[in-house]
């Protein structure tokens, strides 16, 4: 009798390995904009969402800093998923969000989507460098690892990096000539469940021993952009 189906015990024991390749591919990916680059801009703004997120819904809250002055644009994270439970089949009226990357061929992850935003910041801004417009670099929650690591990996430093709601990521060594020019602004909620106090005390002191400096800015609310904190730390970039 044939004991190899799926039912078999001894079937199921039988060591699997597969060898695993990886390809480039082209990808579209997609970027919500408030306001356009041209000669009146005074400011570039990048705002990354963090994970479960939509770009188009992650603007929302920088509305009123949308001016003539400023572009504001919001990258989406190129892996999506439905945000509905996975017990049933997922129909039009089911969620949809983004995320940045897992811990599954990480390096590759990290990789792409700084690739990703490279190309995002030259077809808002052109291929001129350097570029004299100050550039302001926002991750919310998922979005500080990807902003962090676009800071340390890309080709242009921003010139201000606004962390809110999550660290630095401990992976990339924390160089003081990449923040040289860069303003480091580390928001964080009051009432935020998401709060690590002992990791915000080890970044602070990884920031120290690299050179960095760097500014704590509190808001009296929970883990989300708090609007009135955010219009108040554009005010001070004019």
């Amino acid at each position: 009798m044939d004991r190899v189906g799926m039912g078999d015990v001894t079937a199921r024991r039988i060591p699997f390995t597969a060898e695993l390749e990886k390809l480039e591919v082209p990808r579209t990916a997609r970027y919500a904009r408030l306001g356009s680059f041209g000669p009146s801009i005074r400011e570039v703004w990048y705002v990354l969402h963090g994970y479960g997120q939509r770009a188009v819904d992650f603007l929302r809250p920088f509305r009123r800093l949308e001016s003539k002055e400023r572009v504001i644009v919001a990258p989406e994270a190129m892996s999506r998923f439905y945000l509905a439970p996975m017990d049933r089949p997922h129909g039009r009226g089911d969620r949809v969000g983004a995320s940045w990357m897992t811990r599954e061929d990480r390096d590759s992850e990290i990789q792409d989507y700084v690739r990703y935003l490279e190309l995002v910041r030259e077809r808002v801004e052109g291929s001129r460098e350097p570029d004299p417009t100050p550039r302001i670099v926002l991750g919310f929650s998922q979005g500080c690892h990807t902003a962090a690591r676009w800071a340390m990996l890309g080709k242009v430093p921003p010139d201000v990096l606004i962390l809110w709601g999550a660290a630095f990521p401990r992976d990339p060594e924390l160089e003081s000539s990449r923040f040289r020019d860069t303003r480091v602004l580390l928001v964080r909620g009051r009432d935020d469940p998401q709060r690590r106090p002992e990791e915000e005390e080890d970044e602070e002191r990884r920031l120290v021993a690299a050179g960095i400096p760097y500014e704590v800015r509190r808001h009296p609310a929970d883990h989300r952009i708090h609007r009135a904190t955010l219009e108040e730390i554009a005010a001070e970039m004019v």
